[in-house]
């Protein structure tokens, strides 16, 4: 997606007249902005959506990882990051944004819509083992896996090469009851 087409308030256009827009059928609001109602929603322009949430040195994570592969139709209300980096980072962060202090390593980072995303497996991976502190997030679980057939195999799998990480047992049986429902 070209950045033309989206909008964020407070650039070219105000809040109001960006509602105004959405009230009239030309824009429709994604993320943080609007975009043209006849433009498709991609993974790439919700990622751009909420670009400015994003610290530097973050990677966006869990449910937001999740939404900007496809789950849902609507992003979370609170976003999560996770360092990308190995040094500890100050990151200033919006009321709406949570920091988990745990480095991703690179190769579980894909840029998307010019953003660092944790790749569908490791978003899969997480949201998994961390259903013991948040059942909320059996929902973005059920909802990452209704995009890709395979991922939740593939989550099974590498939980499965996971060693000495608590909640192993539950996330993997979580994800065998996630694939039983999605077939």
């Amino acid at each position: 997606m070209h950045p033309a087409f989206l909008y964020l308030p407070g650039r070219a256009l105000s809040a109001p007249e960006l509602a105004a827009a959405r009230i009239d059928g030309d824009l429709f609001d994604i993320g943080e902005g609007f975009i043209p109602a006849d433009l498709v929603e991609a993974p790439g322009t919700r990622a751009a959506s909420i670009a400015a949430l994003i610290p530097v040195d973050t990677a966006a994570s869990g449910p937001t990882a999740a939404w900007i592969h496809g789950a849902g139709d609507t992003p979370p209300a609170i976003h999560h990051v996770r360092r990308a980096v190995e040094r500890r980072i100050r990151a200033k962060l919006p009321a709406r944004v949570v920091l988990h202090d745990t480095s991703v390593p690179s190769a579980d980072l894909v840029t998307v819509g010019g953003v660092p995303v944790m790749s569908p497996t490791r978003t899969m991976v997480d949201l998994a083992l961390g259903l013991h502190r948040d059942e909320s997030l059996m929902r973005w679980l059920l909802l990452l896996a209704e995009t890709d057939e395979t991922l939740v195999s593939a989550a099974i799998d590498r939980i499965d090469r996971l060693a000495r990480v608590p909640g192993t047992k539950a996330a993997r049986a979580s994800l065998v009851r996630t694939a039983l429902r999605t077939r």
